[in-house]
């Protein structure tokens, strides 16, 4: 699919992977909107980046919210082609730790985010791709999901995380499958360690301690990488039903 003149929303979209995925995409010629719930930044980048860009104030596992966004979208721009699913957390819980067994409803959260918000997103979105008029492959959308290294080789403390992102994985291909119908891709990633705000928190000696696993190049994942790869996969009709690690060829240590 060709990214030029098309309408894309990105949900985490106001910062790390989804911010650089958004900037490719108006770099492209195309239309986003950036679902968040960091409004602040989500204005402020929207009003940087100029009249191509909406900001939605999304809570990904608040369904109305989502459906409000992806009306808001459409009646800004006239549809919706591409839908990239950046938004995630990444909260450690042990299920057995000094405070006691894990807490369900943290459990929950992570799971609600990860994973249900990615469906509630998938499944707006492509209720509005099926609208489209498709190309001359019979294209009509791209769906981009993100999963994570840890959906398989998790570490101590991501019990939450990688079954979540695991998930995420494990409905790619029947989804991509249903939609075939439809002319719309469904593809994830799955990125090793990337210099984000989810691992901005971390001490450096912390951080150089990740980059000792990752093999080669030996440093964290940058956004704006994360950013290439969805494009290749916006625009290589064969790409669909796959999950694609952008690792490094990292595989993580239990902890």
């Amino acid at each position: 699919m060709e990214i030029k003149g098309c309408t894309a929303i990105v949900t985490g979209g106001a910062s790390g992977l989804g911010e650089a995925t958004v900037r490719m995409l108006v770099d492209q010629g195309a239309r986003a909107a950036i679902l968040d719930f960091d409004e602040k930044r989500g204005i402020q980048l929207a009003k940087e980046l100029g009249s191509p860009v909406i900001f939605c104030k999304t809570d990904v596992t608040n369904e109305k919210t989502v459906q409000e966004a992806v009306e808001k979208t459409v009646s800004a721009f006239g549809g919706i082609h591409i839908a990239v699913n950046c938004a995630g957390v990444a909260t450690p819980a042990k299920v057995l730790s000094k405070r006691g067994p894990i807490s369900i409803e943290e459990f929950s959260r992570v799971v609600q985010i990860n994973l249900i918000g990615t469906m509630i997103v998938i499944k707006h979105a492509a209720d509005q791709m099926v609208k489209n008029t498709p190309n001359e492959d019979g294209e009509k959308g791209v769906v981009i999901n993100t999963a994570s290294a840890a959906a398989f080789d998790g570490q101590i403390g991501q019990a939450a995380y990688s079954s979540s992102k695991a998930a995420v994985v494990g409905m790619t291909l029947p989804i991509a499958r249903e939609f075939a119908d439809y002319g719309i891709r469904v593809v994830t990633i799955a990125p090793g360690l990337f210099d984000t705000p989810m691992l901005a928190g971390l001490p450096e000696k912390a951080k150089e301690a990740l980059v000792l696993m990752v093999p080669f190049p030996k440093r964290l994942g940058r956004p704006p990488e994360y950013a290439m790869l969805a494009k290749h996969i916006i625009e290589n009709p064969l790409l669909n039903g796959e999950t694609i690690r952008l690792d490094q060829a990292i595989r993580m240590a239990a902890k």
